[in-house]
């Protein structure tokens, strides 16, 4: 994983706002769902990695492609499996100490 904890957090809110913004517009609204559902399915996976990140790219592509579901916050969804009920930790530095002998 690329991104802090919070980080995640705060473009998936931002990727679900904009997924969900395209049901507000008349007309054209499900044009740009069909644009927008492979960058979102691509985010996803950018921001996950391994085995679950490739299963919520997949789910979020078919929840951005489908008419009626854009207003599901997939990304959000995503951020509480991984960070509150996996228990997942954000990544620490740790300092390996060397010893060099001459």
């Amino acid at each position: 994983m690329k991104y802090s904890k919070y980080t995640a957090l705060r473009k998936g809110v931002v990727y679900d706002l904009i997924g969900m913004a395209s049901s507000f517009i008349p007309v054209i609204g499900p044009f740009l769902d069909i644009l927008w559902a492979p960058y979102a399915a691509k985010k996803m996976r950018d921001m996950y990695e391994g085995e679950q990140g490739k299963v919520a790219s997949i789910v979020v592509f078919i929840e951005e492609i489908l008419p009626i579901t854009d207003m599901v916050p997939t990304f959000t969804l995503m951020w509480l499996y991984t960070y509150v009920w996996q228990g997942k930790k954000s990544p620490v530095p740790q300092t390996i100490e060397v010893e060099v002998e001459d």
